[in-house]
């Protein structure tokens, strides 16, 4: 049986999308564009629109539709702006962010996400994008971006991923600890906006310390 892949995108839009409070064009007409079936592992790819995050191997995991949709009307990356992603798992938000803003840096700890995520974007001609196989916990760059969009959780926000904000830069991150976590969006001047209650696997090296129950 062919699956008709792009209904199935419009479906998600119309139904999980946009009633989850995700109402700008740019950011609906580029979850529209992308073709999520294409950056899903091929044992995945009949559920690719479903409302469920995705196993992609190496115990991470591709957010919700509706997380991800959340997450780019969060950020609203303009044309002319510059992208850092920590965390780039199957490529296929990047796509996303790609399409909204100038370039994307996307870091990815593990390197076969990496490699994969480099031949998704390639076959989706996201040229604007660079993958660098690196732990975000401890990447050097000398570079600062107007957005800095954070794909997995983590219990508290490290210092370091502030930095990495041009002066009037925006940062969203999930934080806290499961079952509740809050999205936020974090301004280089220190301001913060909440943006809404969710959970989500953390980032290596962001999760909370274990405790000790007696």
């Amino acid at each position: 049986m062919t699956i008709d892949f792009r209904q199935l995108r419009e479906n998600m839009v119309e139904q999980q999308v946009r009633p989850w409070e995700v109402v700008d064009m740019r950011v609906l007409e580029t979850l529209n564009a992308v073709p999520r079936e294409a950056f899903v592992p091929e044992a995945q790819r009949a559920h690719a629109y479903a409302d469920t995050a995705l196993p992609l191997g190496g115990g991470e995991f591709m957010m919700k539709p509706v997380i991800e949709g959340r997450t780019l009307q969060a950020l609203l990356p303009q044309a002319h702006e510059r992208v850092l992603e920590i965390g780039a798992g199957s490529g296929y938000l990047a796509a996303c962010l790609a399409r909204l803003s100038a370039h994307v840096t996307s870091l990815e700890i593990d390197g076969d996400l990496a490699s994969r995520a480099r031949e998704n974007l390639t076959a989706n001609g996201s040229n604007n994008v660079d993958v660098i196989e690196a732990d975000a916990m401890s990447w050097k760059t000398d570079k600062t971006f107007d957005v800095v969009c954070v794909s997995g959780a983590v219990n508290d926000l490290p210092a370091h991923f502030q930095e990495w904000l041009a002066p009037t830069g925006r940062l969203f991150v999930i934080q806290g600890q499961s079952p509740v976590m809050e999205a936020v969006v974090r301004h280089a001047d220190g301001k913060t906006d909440s943006m809404f209650e969710t959970d989500l696997p953390y980032l290596r090296g962001a999760a909370p310390a274990p405790t000790f129950k007696f």
